[in-house]
C-alpha cells in the first residue's frame, strides 16, 4: 500500500491506521539531534506545569515517546491511542514497573476517563488528523471534561505554511506541481490536516480553551536537519537555547512543522 491506496480509503479510522503502517512513528522524535527538538521543546513546556503526584493523559499517544518519558519520572500515565501499528510499538518498550494504562480508541470519545480526571492532557496528533471541525471540537471538549479545572491542555498542530518550504527542500518541483491551491497557498489536508496559527487560535477559541503559550515547538530544525545533526554537544546545546530563545516569537511562529498551543479551561 502507498499514499495514494490510503487517499481513496473514506473511512477516517481506516485512514489513520493505514496512514502509520507507511509512517515510522516508532522513531520519529528520536532518530536524530533535529528530530529530537520538537521532542525537547514540548517536554520543556509540559514540566513548567507539572507537580509531583500528577495524572497526565496522552491522547493520540503514537509509539509512546512522551507517555514513557512521564512514566519514567514517576507520574501516572493513561495513554489512548488509535492506530494498532503505534500500538503495537508502543507495547514492546512497556515495563510492568512503569505506571502507565495503555488503551486502543479514539479522542472524540474519551468516556473511559471520568470528568476531572487529570491534571495535564496532551493532545499531539488528534487535531492533525480529524477532517470535520466538528470533530476536532468535540475533542476538545472530552479534553476538557477529563481535565481538572486548574489542569493545562497540550494541543500540537502541523503549520500548513511551513510545510510548503519542507517539501520545496525534498521536490525542487514543489512550487508548479505541489498539491495546495496555488492561490491561497492552503495544503490538501492529506494525510494530515494542516492548520496556520490564526486556525488554531480560532479552533481553541470556539472550543473554549484559554490559551497560555504559542510555541513554535521544532521550528527550522528539519529544514536544517544535516546542520544540526552535525554540531557537536556544545554547538547543539546553543541551538536548542536559540530555538527556545526564539521558539514564541510571534514573528517566527508559522515557521515550524510543528505547532504546540498550551491552555487551559
Amino acid at each position: 500500500m502507498n499514499f495514494h491506496d490510503v487517499y481513496l480509503i473514506k473511512d477516517e479510522i481506516e485512514q489513520i491506521q493505514k496512514t502509520y503502517e507507511l509512517f515510522q512513528e516508532d522513531t520519529r522524535l528520536n532518530r536524530s539531534k533535529a528530530a529530537r527538538v520538537e521532542f525537547l521543546t514540548n517536554t520543556r513546556y509540559i514540566e513548567r506545569y507539572l507537580k509531583p503526584g500528577d495524572r497526565i493523559l496522552d491522547v493520540g499517544a503514537g509509539a509512546g515517546e512522551y507517555s514513557l518519558y512521564f512514566a519514567e519520572k514517576g507520574y501516572e500515565v493513561c495513554a489512548l491511542e488509535l492506530a494498532e501499528s503505534n500500538i503495537e510499538a508502543f507495547r514492546r518498550k512497556l515495563t510492568p514497573e512503569l505506571p502507565v494504562s495503555l488503551a486502543q480508541g479514539n479522542a472524540v470519545d474519551l468516556s473511559r476517563y471520568g470528568d476531572d480526571s487529570f491534571d495535564v492532557v496532551l493532545l499531539f496528533g488528534p487535531l492533525y488528523h480529524l477532517h470535520r471541525e466538528e470533530d476536532r471540537l468535540r475533542c476538545i471538549a472530552e479534553a476538557k471534561r477529563v481535565c481538572k479545572p486548574d489542569g493545562k491542555l497540550f494541543f500540537a498542530f502541523i503549520s500548513n505554511d511551513m510545510v510548503i518550504l519542507t517539501e520545496f527542500s525534498y521536490r525542487p518541483d514543489y512550487f508548479t506541481v505541489g498539491d495546495y491551491d496555488k492561490e491561497t497557498f492552503r495544503l490538501e489536508d492529506f494525510p494530515f490536516v494542516f492548520h496556520t496559527p490564526d486556525d488554531c487560535r480560532r479552533l481553541l477559541g470556539a472550543g473554549g480553551v484559554r490559551i497560555l503559550h504559542e510555541v513554535a515547538s521544532d521550528g527550522v530544525s528539519e529544514l536544517l536537519e544535516d546542520k544540526i545533526n552535525a554540531l557537536d554537544e556544545a554547538g547543539y546545546a546553543q541551538y536548542l537555547r536559540y530555538h527556545f530563545y526564539i521558539c514564541e516569537k510571534p514573528e517566527l511562529l508559522g515557521m515550524s512543522n510543528h505547532l504546540l498551543f498550551v491552555g487551559e479551561l
